[in-house]
């Protein structure tokens, strides 16, 4: 685990605004060197802050209009067993391990209500699964997000960076 910065959640910020933007353009947008962007870059990657690059998909516009989350009570011991058939169905977007009355929180999606009930079937037939609850996504009203959250705090600036000055809140770069 690192200590995010200042610099380093401005990065991130940019990577947000600007999700094709190569390491020059970060630079220029962040206001310090090529290389300081280029390293602070490959740190958060090797320590697995920034975990990828890839395009995100808005699954009612790719199809699959129909949400849900499900939470499953498993018998005991068999976790591993829930989460190979959770891998293996496509509909499973996500799912976590909780505490609760549930074990497992799932988001599912669907191209349909009857695609959504065959999923949920499916879920059932396995003797791992002792009970599933679900409800449907009506819509939804926060997106997925983590920059609100590396923004509220007060970072530091690093002395290492001494051109960086962190846009004021609101303002974007």
């Amino acid at each position: 685990m690192i200590q995010l910065d200042a610099l380093d959640v401005t990065l991130v910020q940019l990577l947000e605004e600007h999700p094709r933007a190569g390491v020059l353009e970060l630079s220029r947008l962040a206001g310090v060197a090529r290389a300081t962007v280029a390293a602070r870059m490959e740190r958060m990657q090797n320590a697995g802050v920034i975990t990828g690059y890839g395009p995100q998909i808005d699954l009612a516009a790719a199809g699959y209009p129909v949400q849900a989350l499900a939470t499953l009570e498993i018998s005991q011991g068999r976790l591993d067993e829930v989460t190979e058939l959770l891998a293996s169905l496509p509909g499973v977007i996500e799912a976590y391990a909780t505490t609760g009355t549930g074990d497992v929180l799932c988001r599912l999606a669907a191209a349909s209500n009857d695609e959504l009930q065959e999923l949920l079937l499916e879920l059932n037939r396995s003797d791992a699964i002792r009970r599933s609850t679900s409800v449907v996504v009506l819509s939804v009203i926060v997106p997925a997000r983590t920059l609100p959250l590396l923004l509220q705090a007060n970072r530091p600036i690093s002395g290492r960076t001494p051109s960086f000055r962190p846009p004021r809140r609101g303002v974007r770069a």
